[in-house]
């Protein structure tokens, strides 16, 4: 079929000008169904009101799809402008990682636990962050305040500067997240910052691979994430010849029966699943 959109040449075509091929087709309704999501994400879903009679004023979906597509410009323009506001309001905010970095004003000394040498922060910053740091932070009838130092024993010097430098700029590079995920997300889960729990999930669950799924199952089964649980479980059991025959496996099942248990289960359930089905 002649196409009036992806052919190089349309001043070739014969009458009608108007059609469109498959694929093209699919590309438009992919399109206008994506901006009508983000339309709705961002304006409300407003396709079903009541007028002042009481009757219901719906919006067709094929009305509100030609609009969708209309304005697609419109729409990509928007989102242009909205990824440099947020750009613009991440270097604001990144502004204060500078008084991290050079020690502006700075009222607390937070030690790592393997006798590191402590780092500075703003108590202000860590109450804000974390209600277990306000918590630690704050004094009452019990007990006083610290006056110069809170200490975190499960980090050590450099696991501690990135989980303050998360704090203060609500990130991390690739590299270092790749070799403090684990840690970062086991002090996630003990001091309450949700932020930094799900930011280290999201990073977790998109490098799931066979390497590291033993290892994922395990911080899963640390921080209570159900998600990521499941997630890792059903990865290994898709890949039990990988990762049960590596030499990784024994110290896992040595360090983690209960884990190699439900490993074993997961296993069998899917073995019976896939025999059913046949």
């Amino acid at each position: 079929m002649d196409c009036s959109i992806c052919t190089t040449m349309p001043f070739i075509l014969r009458p009608p000008r108007n059609t469109i091929c498959a694929a093209c087709y699919e590309g438009a309704r992919n399109l206008i169904s994506l901006v009508n999501k983000f339309d709705g994400d961002i304006h409300g879903n407003n396709n079903s009101k009541f007028n002042e009679k009481g009757s219901n004023n719906v919006i067709s979906s094929s009305n509100s799809s030609c609009k969708g597509f209309a304005n697609v410009i419109k729409w990509v323009k928007e989102m242009k402008e909205m990824e440099e506001e947020v750009n613009e309001k991440m270097k604001f905010i990144g502004e204060f990682e500078a008084a991290f970095r050079d020690e502006i004003h700075t009222d607390i000394l937070v030690k790592p636990g393997n006798n590191g040498p402590p780092i500075p922060a703003h108590r202000a910053l860590l109450a804000a962050k974390s209600e277990i740091f306000k918590n630690m932070l704050d004094s009452d009838d019990c007990k006083e305040a610290p006056n110069e130092a809170i200490t975190l024993p499960e980090l050590n010097h450099e696991e501690l500067d990135s989980l303050l430098t998360f704090l203060y700029r609500g990130s991390l590079p690739l590299e270092i997240i790749e070799k403090h995920v684990y840690s970062l997300s086991i002090a996630a889960d003990k001091y309450d910052i949700s932020f930094l729990q799900k930011f280290c999930e999201r990073h977790m669950l998109t490098s799931l691979s066979s390497s590291n799924a033993l290892d994922i199952l395990d911080i899963s089964d640390v921080c209570s994430n159900l998600t990521l649980k499941d997630t890792a479980l059903n990865f290994i059991v898709k890949n039990m010849e990988d990762i049960v025959f590596s030499p990784k496996f024994e110290t896992f099942a040595l360090k983690n029966p209960h884990l190699s248990v439900q490993i074993i289960r997961a296993s069998w359930m899917d073995i019976k699943s896939r025999r059913n089905a046949l």
